[in-house]
């Protein structure tokens, strides 16, 4: 056991958060205890537990000096990524210098959660961001996909989304098989012609750098030097998600973005986003990051359009679990 100390700030109580949660955190985390003595934040455990610890908490006190304006919700985001790799610096990850180069200048986050977001596809091999709409998760993930594309971080990009969606069944649809399957792929080729030159993309799709495809596709093949985007998950099925999560290959990373409230399978299948929210959760290397409306970068009325449809949901379990009970 040791114990570290660093100089006390008047900031440490911002920091420390109500009722201590955030004290709380870090001290779950690293496996310390964090108390005040002699006018210093003193840490006690083991060494690599309390050197990091004091790493930590001296950086976010550093930017509470500084004015960065750090609330609950970006703390708990840093702790567990501070934990995952001490090497970051903190102020970074918080300031302007966080952008996605694409052939078409920077992208930068514009939020606590995109910046999360941004931070943890960097830093981990597959992550799953799950929210509403506009809130900028497949934008970003092909931000990031074309940034580390450009950058030769890998050799390829492999974009791929479920082919059925909202009720409607490829049969129906006019056209040979790529006609039927282009409409539902289509907001990929858009993000990508917003970061890069038309005919540059083309080129791409043509030598194979970039390839589109629907996830059924995906089964039985290994993925390696590839950025690979699964958008629209909540619409895979659960064996369609262990069948693409296990396309993982070397030097690979996968990003999978959903809404689970928009969920367009029949009501007896379950979503392959819902459950691996629940069997990957506690898997090292796997990122989880979660966005709400106060997140969404569209139109202002799209955020209010959310709202109203969240508080028409939560109205409606009301009632039905009011009926529940009234047939008891």
């Amino acid at each position: 056991m040791s114990e570290k100390f660093t100089e006390y700030s008047p900031h440490f109580q911002s920091l420390a958060g109500v009722n201590d949660k955030n004290l709380r955190r870090i001290e779950k985390r690293f496996d310390v205890k964090v108390f005040v003595r002699d006018e210093k934040i003193w840490v006690r455990g083991e060494d690599e537990g309390v050197s990091n610890a004091i790493s930590l908490i001296s950086q976010l006190i550093d930017l509470y000096d500084k004015g960065f304006d750090l609330n609950n919700g970006a703390i708990k985001f840093i702790i567990p990524a501070f934990y995952d790799d001490p090497s970051i610096r903190i102020e970074e990850v918080f300031s302007e210098k966080i952008h996605l180069s694409t052939g078409r200048g920077d992208i930068m986050p514009r939020s606590v959660s995109q910046k999360e977001y941004v931070f943890a596809m960097g830093h981990f091999d597959v992550v799953l961001a799950i929210g509403p709409a506009g809130t900028g998760k497949t934008y970003l993930a092909m931000a990031a996909a074309v940034s580390d594309l450009l950058r030769k971080r890998v050799s390829r990009i492999i974009l791929t989304r479920p082919a059925v969606e909202a009720g409607e069944k490829l049969g129906y649809l006019p056209g040979d098989l790529y006609e039927k399957i282009n409409p539902y792929l289509r907001p990929l080729h858009d993000a990508l012609y917003d970061m890069l030159d038309a005919d540059l993309v083309n080129k791409m799709i043509e030598d194979g750098m970039i390839e589109i495809a629907p996830l059924a596709y995906m089964r039985g093949r290994t993925l390696n030097d590839a950025f690979i985007v699964l958008d629209e998950a909540q619409n895979a099925t659960a064996v369609q998600m262990k069948m693409f999560l296990t396309r993982l290959g070397m030097n690979s990373k996968m990003v999978i973005t959903g809404d689970v409230t928009q969920i367009d399978l029949p009501l007896s299948t379950t979503s392959g986003l819902v459950n691996a929210k629940e069997v990957l959760r506690d898997i090292p290397g796997i990122r989880f990051v979660s966005f709400t409306e106060k997140d969404v970068v569209r139109h202002d009325l799209v955020r209010k359009i959310l709202k109203a449809y969240e508080k028409a949901a939560d109205h409606d379990r009301e009632h039905l679990s009011n009926g529940t009970e009234e047939d008891k």
